[in-house]
């Protein structure tokens, strides 16, 4: 069976840092070292560096595609895999195979040399990693369609971050080593601006930094290595919901800092006998305390606090754990045994333990509970300590009968009994109590030997020994039940402010309520349906009928599965009940206003056209009429050039007419999504040539700078001619005279951009979404300005072209208009 091969990613935080460089020169290095290395597949964008570090490699022949008549190169992975070298070099791992490859993927390309036995060194950007994807988005803007399953980069042998400051690559791009001239201020003004490059920078360290610790983590368990590794130190400070939480959370902040990468963890161990104090609103504090230290809150469940301190210390290799001084005084240390911070010293290992004091250390005492619920074990407890306990104890006390110790006998007897009800409850207290009774008669209580009782007195005291045993056991029993109610009102408070959070944020509310429904009565299923339609489910039902049928108002029916609910629990399920209730109408609503708020818009979108025709419509159909007016009935004393002004003029009026009414009939079809389109790869000179033409516009009104190459544009060029006849009139009408507009086309991360930028009074930042209402003209009210639907016309048709238009902020004042819309690259032609 072949070996796999081993994968090296060089991963960068952007395009640019030296990736394909770097690979290449690793190439080389292992030519040189003998070992049989082809490149696969290499992109250099043009960058004479990169092609000439190509020399000297063997490479394999690109496999050709043809795809909407447009010929696309791709790696050709039959013939890498016929030609089957020791190392193969695979550029851009990320990147979508043409239609009718092999794989979708080059990574999927990529796994099949590694099956084949093949190492294979490729390069990465961060962006392109999946579970980063929606974090670059909101970093950068730029959603990205391309991505690797981080499943995929978990299992590579090596991933190398090719590293280079943000400054120095933005160097690197102003001196054209990066991008061609033409694309180089589109860059710097969006992906490549310092901010950017600083978070994605970051990003890409984080990611190796989590990589690498993961790849500890998976060593040590597969190697069984339970000591710590004191790579970095890693603080775990104990909280318990108390006061001295932030007096610990600092000092481990502290100690964490000493150290370079030093990480701060804060944890709480939540237990389930429910007899230690929390303080909610505490731990709340001491959690944002927490995050404004830098470090992360975790909150564990376990019965025994120290034990699971511990585990959890060592899961996440801990170096160093901080803990308050303890609570407890002296007398109840010694009563309830060994303290938490005394037991975690002792279990600790090799981790270093910190006890910090606080003003809260021992300073009240309280016996330390014996137990939270009377369980069975915990009653099987008390029956040992009655049936082992009297008859050791009578025959300690018989050694030293005499007549004066009767009453310490009797005392004794009832601490036996006293710690029997504290560990057992009422049952084995009354056997304690019964059995100690009889001892103590039998063996103390004159006559001796017999269960005769000679004074009356002694009936009495016998009694009264009963009944405090028995009162006792029902102080336990209902400190016990008060204890279980309280838990459980604990409970079903949490669970009732997670439910009305989730009807007040309306995030998901109906789902969220089902699911907690199934999870607090632990049923098989629970399900909300309206009629026949189910609004939302939880588990699975598999058949089985309802066994829980509750009717809601307006209609719905909630049905509970696998299980009748106690009648104890029907309180909150009532409560549960009517916030399902509220979620429904709430999305009822919301369904309401959904259907209503196209209606709205379009009242409002129809208000402002009748306040528009008013002015706008008005105003040309009145020149027109005037006009024509004239010349019907001043014709004979009209000169030739007053008669042709008048011509004129009715000819632009009706020509404006002409212009609103398609204006209007194209936002009729934009708003109803019914506007036909029909694209293809064009070059986008052809769209922007016959706008100029169209406008009249000379070289010296518009100044081009067309550097997209051989690459072509998918869109519809009847649209895009209009797009760029609207931008290029608004451009037009606020430049001065004399300063010309300039159209510019580049290509940009799977985009082709083409920039209509002017240098007039520009529009504030704050309001370039205005621009694009339409009937918005900004205060611009001459009698060429239409209706303001030119840019609302414009953004819709690049957006049905599923592309973007947004406006920047020209350097040096002005407005610059970018259309983005996504690209064909075309092969380079043969040589001859």
């Amino acid at each position: 069976m072949t070996a796999r091969g081993r994968l090296q990613v060089l991963l960068g935080a952007a395009p640019g840092v030296g990736k394909t460089y770097s690979m290449l020169e690793t190439g080389r290095q292992l030519r040189d070292d003998g070992i049989d290395v082809v490149i696969g597949i290499v992109e250099t964008h043009g960058r004479e560096a990169t092609a000439r570090m190509t020399a000297g490699l063997e490479t394999v022949p690109r496999r050709q595609v043809t795809h909407r008549g447009v010929v696309l190169e791709e790696l050709d992975l039959d013939g890498l895999l016929e030609r089957a070298p020791q190392v193969a070099l695979v550029d851009e791992l990320a990147h979508t195979n043409a239609p009718g490859s092999q794989h979708e993927k080059r990574w999927e390309d990529v796994e099949t040399l590694l099956e084949a036995g093949i190492d294979v060194i490729s390069t990465l950007n961060i962006q392109h990693i999946e579970s980063l994807n929606d974090v670059v988005e909101q970093i950068t803007g730029v959603p990205q369609r391309e991505t690797v399953p981080d499943s995929f980069l978990r299992h590579a042998a090596q991933v190398e971050v090719i590293d280079l400051a943000p400054q120095a690559l933005r160097d690197r791009l102003s001196g054209g080593f990066v991008y061609p001239a033409e694309r180089i201020d589109a860059a710097l003004s969006n992906y490549f601006r310092l901010g950017n490059l600083t978070a994605l920078r970051e990003l890409a360290l984080l990611w190796l930094a989590d990589e690498v610790d993961q790849a500890l983590q998976r060593y040590r368990e597969e190697h069984h290595i339970d000591s710590k590794w004191e790579a970095r130190e890693r603080v775990i400070v104990a909280l318990t919901g108390g006061e001295e939480g932030e007096t610990l959370l600092r000092r481990g902040a502290r100690i964490a800092a000493r150290s370079a990468g030093g990480e701060l963890i804060a944890v709480h161990v939540t237990v389930q006998d429910g007899l230690r104090s929390e303080n909610p609103a505490a731990l709340a504090n001491q959690r944002a305390l927490v995050e404004k230290l830098g470090g992360t809150y975790h909150q564990v469940v376990g019965d025994d606090i120290a034990e699971t301190l511990i585990e959890f210390a060592r899961s996440v290799n801990a170096t160093q754990l901080v803990l308050g001084a303890s609570r407890r005084g002296w007398l109840s240390s010694l009563v309830g045994g060994r303290s938490v911070s005394g037991t975690v010293i002792r279990n600790s290992g090799e981790i270093d333990v910190h006890i910090v004091n606080h003003r809260a250390a021992a300073g009240r005492f309280s016996l330390p509970p014996l137990g939270g619920t009377l369980s069975r074990g915990r009653r099987m407890l008390g029956y040992a300590i009655a049936l082992i306990g009297c008859p050791a104890l009578t025959a300690l006390l018989t050694i030293n009968r005499s007549a004066d110790s009767i009453t310490t006998d009797v005392l004794t007897y009832q601490l036996l009994v006293v710690v029997v009800a504290l560990a057992g409850g009422i049952y084995p207290a009354l056997l304690a109590a019964l059995m100690c009774g009889l001892a103590l008669d039998f063996f103390f209580i004159e006559p001796l030997t017999t269960v005769t009782i000679a004074s009356p007195s002694h009936v009495v005291a016998l009694l009264v020994y009963m009944l405090i045993a028995a009162l006792v056991s029902f102080v336990v029993d209902r400190s016990v039940r008060y204890t279980r109610a309280a838990r459980r009102s604990a409970a079903e408070s949490e669970l009732i402010q997670t439910i009305a959070g989730s009807v007040i944020r309306g995030d998901s509310a109906i789902e969220a309520l089902v699911d907690r429904t199934r999870e607090a009565f632990q049923l098989d299923a629970v399900r909300v349906r309206v009629g026949e339609r189910v609004i939302a489910a939880a588990g699975e039902a598999a058949g089985a009928a309802p066994h829980t049928v509750i009717n809601l108002a307006g209609g719905g029916v909630f049905e509970l599965f696998g299980g009748e609910v106690p009648s104890s629990e029907r309180r909150l399920l009532a409560v549960i009940t009517a916030q399902l209730e509220a979620a429904l109408e709430h999305q009822r609503l919301s369904d309401t206003a959904e259907e209503i708020g196209p209606i709205a818009e379009s009242d409002r979108v129809r208000g402002a056209l009748l306040s528009a025709l008013s002015h706008d419509l008005r105003r040309p159909l009145a020149a027109a009429t005037t006009a024509v007016g004239a010349l019907r009935t001043l014709d004979g004393s009209l000169s030739a050039a007053n008669k042709q002004e008048l011509i004129e003029t009715a000819d632009e009026s009706l020509a404006a007419l002409g212009n609103l009414v398609n204006d209007l009939l194209d936002v009729s079809r934009l708003q109803a999504g019914v506007l036909r389109i029909a694209t293809s790869p064009i070059d986008p000179a052809e769209a922007i040539a016959p706008a100029l033409d169209e406008l009249g516009a000379g070289p010296s009104q518009v100044q081009l700078g067309l550097g997209h190459g051989d690459a072509l544009v998918e869109a519809d060029p009847v649209l895009l001619q209009r797009v760029i006849v609207n931008l290029l009139t608004n451009a037009l009408r606020h430049s001065a005279p004399g300063d010309p507009v300039t159209v510019t086309t580049s290509t940009f991360d799977q985009n082709l951009e083409i920039r209509i930028i002017d240098h007039g009074p520009g529009v504030s930042e704050d309001r370039h979404e205005d621009i694009f209402v339409p009937f918005q003209r900004l205060g611009d009210t001459d009698n060429s300005s239409g209706l303001g639907l030119g840019l609302a016309l414009s953004r819709g048709f690049v957006e049905a072209m599923h592309g973007t238009l947004t406006p920047e902020q020209t350097p040096g004042g002005g407005l610059t208009m970018v259309i983005s819309l996504g690209q064909y690259h075309i092969a380079p032609a043969e040589p001859q």
